[in-house]
């Protein structure tokens, strides 16, 4: 049996609260950019000026900075999410989770010519985790590797059992970074929320990308 205190969501910390204000700061400034570039392109009846192609211009550019603002809000909804809604955690198969994950942006990588790479041990412990928030976790973590690399660039997705957690990597030795953008970072502070508060742990270097999931194993039936 699992003891129920395994299962509890638990209590925030003055350190958790503090990550948390830190990426929604950095969400809102990240956020202000697309709407600073809306205000100055649209600012004191400039359109009124403009010739057709300009128009057109304007309005392409425009697409492009509402698409990066939905995105970047609903980054800051789930990052929200993550904070205030507890995770359900129970005892999870992570090799058929790992291999959702994989699926899922199998075709992005295909379209995009980077290859996804799969090496997982012949069996893992069950992780003790909430499905959902990992599968997100995971997910986003894939696309932010897929957004660092380029054509014919190998991502690599592995796991195994490490000491008394299972641990998990998504890597890109080909990709040497010192920054990600801004909405790149966003997504990657919310899946190291989403992991934090479940007992895990999820770090990052650029120089290779290498992220790693470090999950808590669960506990043996008895």
């Amino acid at each position: 049996m699992i003891d129920k205190s395994d299962s509890e969501h638990p209590a925030a910390s003055s350190s958790d609260l503090a990550t948390f204000c830190l990426n929604l700061s950095h969400g809102l400034h990240a956020a202000a950019q697309p709407l600073a570039v809306l205000r100055a392109s649209l600012d004191g009846g400039r359109a009124d000026r403009m010739g057709l192609d300009e128009l057109r211009s304007l309005a392409t550019i425009s697409a492009a900075e509402v698409e990066r603002l939905c995105n970047l809000f609903s980054l800051l909804q789930l990052l929200v999410n993550a904070e205030c809604v507890k995770p359900n955690l129970a005892a999870t198969p992570l090799l058929p989770l790992l291999a959702d994950a994989a699926e899922g942006v199998a075709l992005l990588f295909t379209e995009g010519q980077v290859s996804l790479q799969t090496n997982f041990a012949e069996s893992c412990h069950s992780a003790m985790i909430d499905r959902t928030k990992t599968l997100q976790a995971l997910s986003n973590v894939l696309l932010v590797a897929y957004s660092v690399s380029r054509a014919g660039d190998t991502v690599r997705l592995t796991a195994s059992d490490s000491g008394n957690g299972v641990r998990v990597t998504v890597q890109n030795l080909n990709s040497q970074l010192d920054a990600l953008r801004a909405e790149v970072q966003l997504s990657m502070n919310l899946a190291m929320s989403n992991v934090m508060h479940q007992n895990g742990r999820l770090t990052l270097s650029l120089r290779p990308f290498n992220a790693q999931f470090d999950l808590r194993s669960a506990p043996l039936e008895r």
